[in-house]
């Protein structure tokens, strides 16, 4: 997401707000959140792309720069686009009330499991290639396709993304062992405030 529509003073004080609960979190976090450096999260054996089209909620994610100025309900819509590449539309709710929205393009790295992308944004630097790394890997799946974990082979960003505005206790479980698993900790998570959902930011572990 871009941050146009977010006052300068909003922004530093959001950051500022951000920085402590995710200083909170990793401290909670401790030792255990320290993966092996030399192995990447791993895809999912099969990802199936048509299932995978359409409207994802972001319930809970590692906080990034680039999503600041997202109060609530931030979504990723993806589509087939005419050259058979994944069309990527983000958008959320600002906290002065706006809608943002970016626009983007992936682009399927890994044909074997289909769940390594490269992801890219033109309007944002280092970003605009349509062409290049992973920065996109589906780490985990519910079996019915009702959520999902993402995350990037340097484990800096992370993503739960569902199909509802919720998920019920079993599924939660479900996606705090999958993020353990791909070698993140749930702490370093802070939840995204959704309509109909969570209301709180806090970190995923607490939840």
């Amino acid at each position: 997401m871009n941050r146009r529509n977010l006052p300068r003073s909003s922004t530093r004080l959001l950051a500022g707000v951000v920085a402590a609960l995710s200083a909170t979190a990793l401290a909670t976090a401790g030792a255990s959140a320290a993966p092996n450096p030399i192995d990447g999260p791993a895809p999912v054996p099969r990802l199936e792309l048509e299932r995978y089209l359409g409207t994802w909620r972001q319930l809970a994610a590692i906080p990034q720069y680039f999503n600041l100025a997202c109060a609530r309900d931030t979504q990723a819509n993806y589509s087939l686009d005419p050259a058979g590449n994944i069309a990527v539309r983000n958008t959320c709710t600002t906290w002065a009330g706006t809608q943002n929205e970016i626009n983007g393009t992936a682009t399927v790295n890994d044909r074997e499991t289909g769940a390594q992308l490269h992801v890219s944004f033109p309007s944002v630097p280092t970003q605009d290639r349509l062409d290049g790394p992973t920065n996109y890997i589906v780490t985990a799946l519910g079996p019915d396709y009702s959520w999902a974990v993402v995350t990037d082979p340097s484990r800096i960003s992370g993503f739960v993304l569902a199909r509802a505005a919720s998920l019920d206790a079993a599924a939660w479980q479900q996606v705090r062992a999958s993020i353990t698993a791909a070698g993140q900790n749930p702490c370093v998570y802070l939840t995204s405030p959704t309509t109909g959902g969570e209301s709180r930011i806090v970190p995923l572990c607490a939840g």
